[in-house]
């Protein structure tokens, strides 16, 4: 949703990574529910692994919270920034619409 949210608001000015400590691989159905409900397409996005994101090369790497550490690269000279934000996971649509407008308003804030 992040990722989502950044590429979106930020426009060509923002380049945005979404990493987790665990990643399916795919997005759950919840996730894409409720960012079509923003009229945001997450075609092409997927659940990566921050191994597969260049986190070394960012301006700033935000921690989603869910009790996860966020490991950075040895001399990573950006600025973490830590949300604390609740997983939907499993739960129903209201969590994913709760969770999905804190994220925006968030990344709104930080942009």
């Amino acid at each position: 949703m992040a990722e989502a949210f950044a590429r979106k608001l930020g426009g060509d000015s923002v380049l945005a990574y979404s990493g987790g400590s665990h990643p399916l691989g795919e997005i759950v159905g919840g996730t894409k529910t409720v960012m079509e409900e923003k009229g945001i397409s997450l075609e092409g996005h997927w659940s990566k692994s921050v191994n597969d994101i260049p986190m070394a090369e960012m301006d700033a790497v935000v921690g989603m919270g869910c009790e996860v550490s966020c490991p950075v690269p040895i001399g990573f000279k950006g600025r973490i920034i830590e949300w604390n934000i609740p997983d939907p996971y499993g739960k129903g649509l209201e969590s994913f619409r709760s969770v999905r407008d804190l994220i925006e308003r968030q990344t709104r804030a930080l942009l």
